[in-house]
């Protein structure tokens, strides 16, 4: 009798070697070679991966153009360790190749699941320690004249940030690829996709909330006091005005409103509220 090629599968080595894993390390230096306001980082992602996908999905034509529209998806996350990110989803796109049934959201899910906590430790460690760590040592020769100052600043922290990219990106690949495994074999691959899901919807909310500036300042006086439009406003849903006027671009765009438009309309929405002060962006 036949095995179960969707058990067996499980079971099967990693379809990409050491080799194809350098060449990603390389290539995901072009992350931030292409970026758009839609998609971010997505088409360097995509390019990034292109090598691997195409050796995984070898005779997989259909499987092969789905996987690279669905890695240019909006993607955002600190460079150094965005390979970990890289990993993880070749190893979901290697269970994707090796399984017709497989659930393709949980690649999406998980990537944008994982873009706000991997890029709050990125920033973290390169952007708030590594760096200031770097300079520190660079700025105490430089100060006396040293010209080893500048170049000990550039050697400590280039060597930080390949050491991030490729450690990350050899970690995720692992992780992901055990991780796959033991989520199919306990068939708990529908609630880790949920919660990616959950997490991603999250951190998409929290940016909304954080990134999204729009209130009216506008007061009328009244003979019993005065009416803050504002205040009532926050009084009914903080921040009301800044989720929706997210929900209305959104609604544009799905009407295929080009971007650039978009992005000239609240310019111009902006410029006149600022203006005639009924608006404060």
């Amino acid at each position: 009798m036949a095995d179960n090629p969707t058990t067996t599968s499980k079971k099967l080595e990693p379809m990409l070697s050491k080799k194809d894993l350098h060449k990603i390390f390389w290539r995901s230096f072009a992350l931030q070679g292409s970026e758009s306001y839609t998609d971010m980082q997505g088409m360097g992602y995509s390019f990034t991966l292109l090598p691997a996908l195409k050796k995984i999905y070898a005779g997989q034509h259909d499987k092969l153009y789905e996987s690279l529209y669905r890695n240019t998806e909006l993607f955002n996350t600190t460079p150094h360790v965005a390979p970990f990110i890289m990993g993880m989803s070749l190893a979901m796109e290697e269970q994707n190749a090796r399984d017709d049934n497989f659930d393709t959201e949980a690649i999406s899910s998980i990537k944008a699941a994982l873009m706000g906590p991997v890029a709050g430790i990125g920033d973290s460690f390169y952007w708030g320690t590594f760096r200031v760590i770097a300079a520190g040592i660079g700025l105490s020769l430089a100060s006396v004249g040293n010209i080893l100052g500048p170049v000990l600043y550039f050697l400590i922290y280039t060597a930080l940030h390949f050491i991030g990219r490729y450690g990350s990106l050899h970690l995720g690949y692992k992780t992901g690829a055990k991780t796959i495994e033991n989520a199919f074999e306990s068939d708990s691959i529908g609630i880790f996709t949920m919660g990616a899901s959950i997490v991603g919807l999250m951190s998409i909310g929290s940016m909304t909330s954080s990134l999204v500036k729009f209130t009216i300042p506008l007061v009328f006086k009244t003979a019993g006091g005065k009416i803050d439009i504002q205040g009532i406003l926050d009084g009914i849903f903080p921040g009301i005005l800044a989720l929706g006027l997210t929900f209305f671009v959104y609604w544009l765009l799905k009407k295929k409103v080009k971007v650039i438009w978009v992005i000239l309309g609240i310019f111009a929405f902006s410029i006149i509220g600022a203006y005639l002060g009924f608006l404060k962006a």
